[in-house]
């Protein structure tokens, strides 16, 4: 089977309508949370997910549209587009949303939006948090996102830690015996420096991951914020990927 793994799509539509065109051909979706949140789209995103062979988990902005998070946990820029996006998700997305399950295990694939131990809230950007997950949760390959930044680890065995290694977007990853932790990136908010969108293809028969970036049109997103009132600085941080 050939997975294609999507992460913080954050109601940019025309991102991950660029990931979902550039991507194919896959047999299935498996989505890692924030579907809304910051962008001015988040009922064409659910949308554009459910209305395909999908797998979703929660993510921490889709429990804050659904009033389920406090929204005084998150920064002001993202609870001004919260409070926006609650008053404009439609009710049968909302009710999708409320029903995404906080972690998916898939045999030796376990799908989380933050990391195994928080499921909503951690970010995994060391080797010490990674290291927490691979010694207490049981998985092959962990697929995570909540940082907007891809990311590799691996578990060695032999030296009892863990490592952290770089995309890489030239040649694919092949999976093998080792235990991973992989990160594909954010579709509609990078920030990594890169503003194309990211996503990542796991191919079970082939045992790969790779990585890849789509470019799309940033400023027919900013044109929506700007039109909705939404944050300037979450307008221009778009197009920096930052």
């Amino acid at each position: 089977m050939r997975y294609l793994i999507v992460s913080d799509v954050h109601g940019n539509y025309p991102a991950i309508m660029a990931v979902l065109h550039q991507a194919q051909p896959y047999d299935a979706i498996w989505c890692l949370g924030d579907l809304v949140g910051y962008g001015p789209n988040p009922n064409e995103c659910v949308d554009a997910i459910r209305s395909r062979d999908h797998l979703c988990v929660a993510g921490n902005h889709d429990w804050g549209a659904l009033g389920r998070a406090d929204i005084f946990t998150f920064n002001h820029d993202a609870r001004v587009a919260l409070l926006w996006t609650q008053d404009e998700l439609g009710e049968s997305e909302r009710a999708y949303l409320a029903e995404l399950p906080t972690r998916l295990q898939i045999g030796e694939f376990l799908l989380v939006h933050a990391s195994p131990r928080q499921p909503l809230w951690e970010y995994l950007l060391d080797v010490e948090s990674a290291a927490e997950a691979f010694l207490h949760y049981e998985f092959r390959l962990a697929l995570v996102g909540h940082t907007h930044i891809p990311l590799l680890f691996e578990w060695r065995e032999a030296l009892g830690e863990a490592v952290m290694l770089m995309p890489d977007y030239r040649n694919p990853i092949y999976l093998g015996e080792r235990r991973l932790i992989v990160n594909p990136g954010s579709v509609g908010q990078p920030r990594d420096g890169d503003p194309r969108a990211a996503y990542a293809i796991l191919d079970t028969e082939e045992e790969t991951i790779e990585f890849h970036r789509v470019s799309y049109p940033v400023e027919i997103t900013q044109e929506r914020m700007r039109a909705r009132g939404l944050p300037e600085r979450l307008i221009e941080r778009l197009e920096m990927g930052r």
